[in-house]
């Protein structure tokens, strides 16, 4: 006992931390940050309007479901429409990889914008042609052309997490099931994807996020979702705290999923942790 308490008094003191460029820095954008937000919440406490509020309020919680329920549906889809496409990007096959990979390489590298204008203007020049499958009446409304726009584009990113967590797994695990006499279907549902959805847990809660921020450029198409109520409320009062609100909406909505997804990761995983 008294060897380990001469131990502790005889340590040497732990030696300052010097105050490198780095740190001076890092402090210096911290405190500007710091001060940044307190100016933002004095402004707002100081151009606070009751009125505003209370006529704005009720649009924007109706901005925000349809900007949940838009979101929601799309990343559902999506998902169901990720799976035939990962399977086809991993098939051997050239007349299924390469309509897929031309399918991936088009939705991640253009624009969500420019995507979404493609459907809502686009498909308006063949409304005679829709109208005669019987279509027309589907995608004339903006909110289903957002939604089918936001699916397709979430649907190849989905594709490509998807298809990299299943490569991920081990060689070996498909010949162990394969020596057991599993057939690879059972191989890929029982114990294939379950280790693959695992790793892909992180990059689908990322997906998720971009989707919501994402969301708002609906509201150029007339869809008056969160952002959409937003730009309604300003061009009539023209006072910026709506944007301000909006944005404090947006982060509140981002922070809690995220917070929500750490903890459905960490119990998904709680078995891997020692």
């Amino acid at each position: 006992m008294s060897t380990l308490a001469n131990e502790i008094v005889d340590r040497p003191p732990d030696l300052a931390r010097p105050w490198t460029r780095t740190r001076i820095v890092g402090a210096v954008l911290v405190g500007f940050w710091a001060l940044v937000i307190l100016g933002l919440a004095w402004w707002l406490i100081a151009a606070w309007n009751p009125d505003l509020f209370d006529k704005y309020a009720p649009k924007y919680l109706s901005g925000l479901w349809v900007t949940i329920k838009l979101v929601t549906l799309s990343i559902v889809f999506g998902a169901a429409l990720s799976v035939p496409v990962a399977a086809a990007r991993m098939s051997k096959n050239p007349l299924f990889a390469w309509p897929a990979y031309a399918y991936v390489y088009f939705f991640r590298g253009t624009p969500l914008l420019a995507q979404t204008f493609l459907v809502y203007y686009g498909l308006g020049e063949f409304s005679a042609e829709l109208d005669a499958v019987g279509l027309w009446s589907f995608f004339r409304d903006a909110w289903v052309c957002g939604l089918f726009a936001f699916t397709l584009n979430t649907a190849a990113y989905q594709a490509e997490i998807l298809k990299g967590a299943i490569e991920s797994v081990p060689r070996g695990q498909w010949e162990a099931a394969s020596a057991v006499g599993l057939s690879r279907t059972q191989t890929m549902w029982k114990i294939i994807l379950p280790q693959a959805l695992i790793v892909a847990l992180r990059p689908y809660g990322n997906e998720i996020i971009l989707m919501i921020k994402g969301s708002a450029i609906v509201a150029i198409i007339t869809v008056y979702d969160l952002m959409g109520e937003t730009r309604r409320a300003y061009s009539r009062s023209f006072d910026f705290q709506t944007y301000i609100w909006a944005a404090l909406i947006y982060l509140s909505i981002v922070e809690a999923l995220r917070h929500i997804w750490d903890a459905f990761e960490r119990r998904i995983t709680r078995h891997l942790k020692r």
